[in-house]
């Protein structure tokens, strides 16, 4: 499915690529949703208040089943950005980075308004969805980041002692620009991530997830997809506590059979790379969808960030119709979250036809102003 701009999608390829779209984001926020209730619960207490499996269904959380948190809002934002980005492409202003930042930045502010401000011509639908102004204890770090207007950069990064999985986890959208090359993914999302998130395990946690993702939403097998984020993460300085935990992840499938403890080791010391570590892990051997996830936040790590990591693995892997429905039935946002999807693919496999030489669609920049 290499398809590049300006390459001509078959109906197959648009609809296998439009189902690992929305696997992808609904994956991500289902896994949100059932890790972020127990994060930061140890192995024993998990065990004390959801019985000897640990937790194994949506637990309620912010007073229903099936809340998501920042990791998700964020997510979306990413989504939106990079739609963004490809609209203000005909324009010859082409800086994805920037149009990413603009799009935290709408994020930041349903963190301090009330609700939508329609004042705000260029701020497109998303920002106006009312269900988004919800504070769901959103990291210190994406609050500071994205707490003024100056963007964080690989030169000068935001947060640079901030080792946590929070930018990785928004970063599964990345993976699925599948006409770019994984080098410019892998970038893009590093740099991205390097507007909250500074420290080298974080950001480079960002991009290895990112072109994983990628190489999933391109029809390759997951094994496959790590060995090309190893490849990738070698010339980077500082990627070596981030490849030692992907190929641990590897290596412990070979091991033993499945087991919390097993999870608890690869988590380590709950920075980027342990949680990401665990989401390849559960991942390749997940019976299932939902076996998966639950193995992946039945931990005393950030079992939300967990979560959400695997979860976007496993719908790029397998598509939307593979998730549990009875989950997915309770999701919060799902609304939003397959029309954003489906505008995704939309814009991936017909942007020139919206806003292309032969004219533009004047709804298409209503929703995605070039602003």
């Amino acid at each position: 499915m290499g398809a590049t701009a300006g390459a001509v999608w078959g109906r197959g390829e648009q609809q296998d690529f439009r189902s690992r779209v929305r696997g992808t984001l609904l994956g991500a926020a289902v896994g949100d949703a059932l890790g972020s209730p127990v994060a930061g619960l140890s192995l024993e207490q998990l065990g004390e208040t959801y019985g000897p499996e640990g937790l194994t269904d949506l637990p309620p959380a912010f007073g229903r089943r099936g809340a998501v948190t920042e990791l998700t809002q964020l997510t979306l934002f990413t989504v939106d950005g990079l739609i963004r980005a490809q609209v203000r492409r005909d324009t010859g202003a082409w800086h994805p980075p920037t149009d990413l930042h603009r799009a935290y930045l709408r994020w930041a502010a349903t963190q301090r308004d009330w609700g939508p401000d329609e004042r705000r011509k260029d701020d497109g639908w998303l920002a106006r969805e009312e269900w988004l102004y919800a504070r769901r204890d959103p990291s210190r770090a994406c609050l500071l980041g994205f707490g003024d207007e100056t963007m964080g950069t690989l030169d000068a990064p935001k947060n640079p002692g901030e080792p946590g999985a929070e930018a990785a986890a928004r970063s599964a959208p990345f993976g699925l620009l599948v006409g770019w090359e994984p080098q410019l993914v892998f970038q893009l999302a590093v740099e991205c991530a390097a507007q909250t998130h500074g420290h080298p395990v974080a950001y480079l946690t960002a991009g290895s997830y990112a072109v994983i993702v990628h190489a999933l939403a391109r029809g390759e097998s997951l094994d496959a997809a790590v060995q090309k984020a190893l490849v990738l993460l070698a010339a980077r300085p500082g990627h070596q506590p981030v490849a030692d935990a992907l190929q641990q992840a590897v290596n412990a499938v070979r091991q033993s059979a499945p087991s919390p403890a097993l999870v608890e080791a690869l988590v380590g010391n709950g920075t980027a790379e342990g949680l990401l570590a665990v989401a390849v892990y559960c991942t390749l051997v997940g019976e299932d969808v939902r076996q998966g996830l639950c193995l992946a936040v039945n931990h005393s790590g950030h079992s939300g960030a967990a979560g959400a990591l695997t979860g976007g693995l496993l719908g790029a892997l397998h598509g939307e119709t593979a998730l549990p429905p009875a989950w997915l039935a309770e999701l919060e946002g799902r609304p939003t979250l397959l029309v954003l999807a489906d505008d995704f693919a939309l814009e991936m496999t017909q942007g020139p036809a919206l806003h292309g030489p032969g004219g533009a669609s004047s709804g298409w920049l209503a929703r995605y102003p070039r602003g």
